[in-house]
């Protein structure tokens, strides 16, 4: 039989949810689960739940919602219960050191990327943006500093062509909770063995801001798919016709000699919206208008025609 251990689970968006069910459906102990106050979402602003609360309460869990994670109260808190582990999945705190160390094995954190590379906030919409082809999930040793702990456990994950930052994440996240399943499990069987991160071949990947979804022109087809596919859906990538915003959700760079300006509409087929770059041309096939529905290129064209020379940015 599988060993059990009692854990504090600390997550909060839908990343965090398959290893929250993961520990569940294999009878581990959550002796508390840890997230985030709830947030207005949406248009109308609703106070909303974070999609680890609305699973931790599925499962009868205990669930605290802490405004700060460093007072006296929040670490008698979790003194008391005396877990095994801490396990963090995107839980969107930084944890103080004294806060790290209260588990009696360890802090255990899971992170998409393959570190040394890609630390920080955002690493799925940075493999894709940087043209990554391979990315991954690590479990780690929790230490004081920003995803620098021992790796454990490490699993890869091939980056498709057509994938998204949102097609990545939901792949990840399920790659993550087998991951912590596995670290675990090599606990139990006493196979485990930290391996420190080398220091010198860190990367990072900065928090994204909405600002951040603006498409710069001057930079090639092919970084430009990257990008476009590495803020899609969040914070989505966008340009502008004029004073009208127009979002982009995919494309397909072509290689081409062109002399027109970055950001130039350019002859095609009528159903076609082909735009110079910096290097070659990108062809957008899924479009939004300022305040219409995302549609395919060609239906977007029907009611809203582009003549060549148009000047996007």
């Amino acid at each position: 039989m599988k060993k059990s251990y009692k854990i504090v689970f600390m997550g909060t968006p839908q990343f965090s949810v398959p290893g929250l069910q993961a520990l569940h459906q294999n009878g581990h102990e959550i002796a508390l689960v840890v997230t985030q106050p709830d947030r207005p979402k949406g248009r109308g602003r609703r106070i909303t739940p974070s999609p680890i609360k609305n699973t931790a309460l599925e499962f009868g869990y205990q669930v605290i919602q802490p405004p700060s994670v460093k007072t006296a109260d929040f670490v008698d808190q979790i003194k008391s219960l005396k877990p095994d582990f801490q396990v963090v999945i995107a839980y969107g705190k930084i944890l103080p050191e004294k806060v790290l160390v209260l588990p009696r094995i360890g802090t255990i954190n899971i992170h998409a990327s393959l570190l040394p590379k890609l630390r920080g906030a955002a690493p799925i919409q940075w493999a894709l943006i940087n043209g990554e082809t391979e990315t991954g999930v690590c479990s780690m040793l929790m230490d004081k500093g920003m995803d620098t702990g021992d790796v454990l456990l490490s699993a890869k994950e091939a980056i498709e062509p057509a994938d998204t930052a949102g097609t990545l994440h939901d792949r990840l996240a399920v790659t993550g909770a087998q991951v912590l399943i596995d670290t675990l499990n090599a606990y139990a069987e006493n196979t485990i063995q930290p391996i420190p991160q080398n220091h010198d071949l860190a990367t990072y990947a900065p928090m994204l801001t909405k600002d951040d979804g603006l498409i710069n022109w001057n930079k090639s087809a092919m970084d430009l798919d990257n990008f476009i596919r590495g803020v899609t859906p969040w914070p989505g990538a966008y340009t502008f016709w004029g004073n009208k915003r127009l979002r982009i959700f995919r494309s397909t760079p072509v290689s081409a000699d062109i002399s027109e300006p970055p950001g130039t509409v350019l002859a095609g087929f009528p159903d076609e919206l082909r735009v110079a770059t910096g290097g070659g041309l990108l062809s957008i096939t899924e479009i939004q208008g300022a305040s219409g529905k995302r549609l395919a290129t060609k239906e977007y064209l029907r009611g809203h025609p582009m003549p060549p020379g148009t000047i996007l940015g």
